[in-house]
């Protein structure tokens, strides 16, 4: 009987074994679900809250656009060209009723510091972009696609026929899709060239160039959408919208 009891504790060990073993699976569960809940909120940041504040703040700085074009009036020593009015608040309006985005407003530059505002932004590099007002080249404008507004979000919605209608003080500009590229690496600079090549035109002309990452989610490639400028009209003291937008 000594002995056996002597020789018990030596069979503890794999007790003892089983138990740390226990402990650090639990803690590592629970360092798992806190990393998931992290992530998970990270996630609904990334794709949730910056659409908030981004919406936000291009919605206030589209007010004040709108309020310079109404100060704006002749004979009271106001800018009379379109481009005047090309300040850090933005030179117009994009509304793309395909796109189901609402009035998306249009700054100068493409860099994430400016889109990042919830707004499209024209190129000024690699490739200067045209102006609407220009008798000719290509207005081509980058905005998110997930994030940050994700105003081109619904790109994948347009198709041929489609109208993009770009609004500035005086003058409604309507556009209509004629092509696009699903696909294409994020260098290849020619699809905002003034004559986009890969569009299928081949002479110059008035033309407007939509661009966003692709997949959804990653920034891998771009999507692009081309068209061509087939009218103008002029702001009425109403701002009566084209037909394409009511």
């Amino acid at each position: 009987m000594s002995r056996a009891r002597r020789r018990r504790p030596a069979a503890a060990a794999p007790n003892v074994n089983r138990g740390v073993l226990a402990g650090f699976l639990s803690l590592l569960g629970e360092f798992l679900i806190t990393l998931g809940l992290v992530l998970g909120l990270f996630v609904a940041y990334s794709l949730w809250w910056t659409n908030v504040l981004a919406d936000r703040q291009a919605s206030a700085r589209g007010d004040e656009v709108r309020r310079q074009w109404i100060q704006a009036v002749p004979g009271a020593g106001a800018p009379s060209a379109p481009g005047a009015l090309d300040t850090k608040d933005g030179i117009g309006f994009l509304h793309v009723p395909a796109m189901k985005n609402g009035e998306v407003l249009v700054k100068r530059g493409s860099s994430p510091g400016v889109l990042n505002d919830g707004v499209a932004g024209y190129y000024t590099e690699p490739v200067k972009s045209a102006l609407p007002w220009d008798k000719s080249g290509n207005f081509s404008l980058a905005a998110h696609r997930d994030g940050h507004g994700a105003k081109f979000h619904n790109i994948d919605k347009l198709k041929n026929g489609d109208a993009v209608v770009f609004e500035t003080r005086d003058t409604w500009y309507v556009y209509k899709v004629f092509a696009e590229l699903r696909q294409t690496s994020k260098y290849n600079v020619d699809v905002i060239s003034a004559v986009p090549k890969e569009s299928g035109r081949t002479v110059p002309g008035r033309y407007i160039t939509l661009t966003t990452c692709t997949p959804v989610y990653t920034s891998k490639y771009r999507y692009i959408v081309w068209g061509e400028l087939v009218r103008t009209e002029k702001v009425d003291d109403k701002r009566t919208r084209p037909a394409e937008l009511r």
